[in-house]
């Protein structure tokens, strides 16, 4: 008898245990879009030919885990660079998307040149 208690309530553990999974998928995206974000605006600040928006990009993109995609963009500053990064956050089940891009976003004071 017990076993098919336990049969019964399979089904809502696993699905306790997905939902955790998922949670956590969640929390990494949006840590590995803050990195990302900071990494590119950071090498976006630097002077050429080290740096730039186009050095930036690059290196908020290899920033990330190799599994997940950063879009980043860099709304216009005058004073400072600033990068907003997005991740699309993948689903623990195929099919069924909950959650939509995790966004984070940084701003670094353009690196100063003059002697």
């Amino acid at each position: 008898m017990a076993s098919l208690e336990y049969l019964g309530m399979l089904p809502f553990l696993l699905l306790i245990a997905l939902a955790g999974i998922q949670l956590g998928l969640v929390a990494y995206c949006g840590e590995q879009a803050g990195t990302a974000a900071r990494t590119a605006a950071r090498t976006a600040a630097l002077p050429a030919p080290d740096g730039g928006v186009g050095a930036g990009r690059v290196a908020g993109q290899s920033a990330v885990s190799d599994w997940l995609t950063a879009i980043i963009d860099f709304p216009r500053d005058d004073d400072a660079i600033t990068a907003r990064a997005s991740i699309e956050v993948p689903s623990v089940l195929p099919g069924v998307h909950l959650f939509g891009p995790v966004s984070r976003s940084a701003t670094m004071p353009k690196e100063d040149t003059t002697p």
